[in-house]
């Protein structure tokens, strides 16, 4: 049986440690590798983005949110996620589930 995933991560310059566990630790670390493009459920598929981006702001991530138009026989908009904190990770254990 594998372990949660859980990250040690410092807010840089001085916004402290956090401890962030199961799917907000995954939201977390796809928002750090997509840098400036950020991520949407529709490239990075979970289902429930916008409560993790909830739940990181409130923890002190600052993380912007862009509206985007789609076309398509369901068009409509989406949100793009773009983490603008300075984030280094100081430990990461376990994997995502």
């Amino acid at each position: 049986m594998s372990q949660k995933l859980r990250i040690l991560a410092k807010i840089e310059p001085d916004g402290g440690v956090h401890e962030v566990v199961g799917r907000d630790a995954w939201a977390l670390l796809n928002l750090l590798r997509s840098g400036e493009n950020g991520c949407t459920p529709i490239d990075t598929p979970g289902p429930r983005w916008s409560h993790y981006v909830f739940k990181l702001r409130r923890a002190g991530f600052i993380i912007e949110t862009i509206d985007e138009s789609h076309g398509g026989p369901f068009a409509g908009s989406h949100a793009r996620y773009v983490l603008r904190s300075t984030v280094t990770v100081l430990e990461e254990r376990g994997v995502a589930a």
